[in-house]
């Protein structure tokens, strides 16, 4: 390979140059038509024409929450009365029997609504009635945060 063998490289866009007289082809007003606002300077892109910009007619919200934030999701002691007490209930073994979803975006929370009858081992979360009612049916709780 030499020198001489190389072509050229052709750029993609040449920029025009305005305002160089008549000839050029954007002489004159240079591209910016006749009179008015735009012919004479330069204005904002997000300029309305005096209209209330979008920016002010929506309303002022800081931040809209927190997007990484957990949700919670409830299990009942009704729920657990349909599974098998001699089982250690974790949120594994739920996932496992579709009481809550596959996800893992959430935290998950043990609430006494309903009766349990059973004696049950559980680790989770749970509220301070629903930890006395398990106890009460001689059941364990450990807290699983």
């Amino acid at each position: 390979m030499r020198l001489s063998s190389l072509s050229s490289i052709k750029a993609k866009y040449k920029s025009k140059r305005i305002g160089r007289g008549e000839s050029s082809g954007k002489g004159k007003t240079s591209g910016r038509g006749m009179k008015g606002q735009k012919a004479r300077g330069k204005i904002k892109p997000e300029f309305e024409g005096g209209q209330l910009p979008i920016i002010k007619r929506l309303p002022f919200q800081r931040g809209i929450g927190n997007k990484s934030l957990k949700k919670t999701k409830t299990v009942t002691l009704s729920q657990l009365e349909k599974i098998d007490s001699r089982e250690i209930i974790d949120i594994k073994l739920l996932r496992k029997l579709r009481i809550i979803p596959k996800s893992r975006k959430f935290y998950v929370k043990l609430v006494a609504s309903g009766k349990i009858s059973k004696p049950v081992n559980i680790k989770l979360s749970a509220t301070k009635k629903a930890k006395k009612l398990i106890e009460a049916s001689k059941g364990k709780v450990e807290q699983d945060v």
